[in-house]
C-alpha cells in the first residue's frame, strides 16, 4: 500500500500522490474530491481504479465508457500485484489483491461500496 498527499479536484480531475511523488489525475465525470461520479455517488464509492489499457484512473467503467476512445481490457491475475486502486477519501493506493481482500481502506478504514463485487469480472481476470 502507498500513501498518498491529500488533496482532489473535482469535476474530473481528482488529484492525489503516489509512492514517486507523482500526481495522480482521475479521470471521468467526478462529482467531488473523493472520487465518486455521475454514475456511482453514494457514500460508499470512494475507489478509483487505474484501467489496464491505459493505465489511467476513472472512478468506473461507464465514465471510462464515456471518456476513452478505447475498449477496456481486464487486469490479469498475474499482474493483481499493480498498484491499481486508489482510495477516494485518503488517497492511498492498494494493490489489486489488497482490494480484492478488503471490504475497506486498511490505511483509512473508510468502508467500500460491496456493490462494486458485481463489476469484478470488467476489471479484472479470475
Amino acid at each position: 500500500m502507498t500513501s498518498h498527499d491529500e488533496g482532489a479536484g473535482g469535476g474530473g480531475s481528482g488529484v492525489g500522490r503516489d509512492g514517486s511523488g507523482a500526481s495522480i489525475r482521475v479521470l471521468g465525470a467526478t462529482v467531488d474530491d473523493q472520487t465518486r461520479c455521475v454514475h456511482y455517488r453514494g457514500p460508499l464509492d470512494v475507489v478509483a481504479i487505474r484501467f489496464h489499457c491505459c493505465r489511467e484512473f476513472y472512478p468506473c467503467f461507464r465514465c471510462h465508457a464515456d471518456a476513452a476512445d478505447h475498449a477496456v481490457s481486464a487486469w490479469p491475475r498475474a499482474e493483481f500485484d499493480a498498484p491499481a486502486i486508489l482510495c477516494g477519501v485518503c488517497r492511498t493506493t492498494l494493490s489489486i489483491t489488497e482490494y480484492l481482500n478488503a471490504h475497506g481502506c486498511p490505511a483509512c478504514r473508510a468502508p467500500f461500496n460491496p456493490g462494486c463485487s458485481l463489476h469484478h469480472s470488467i476489471y479484472f481476470d479470475g
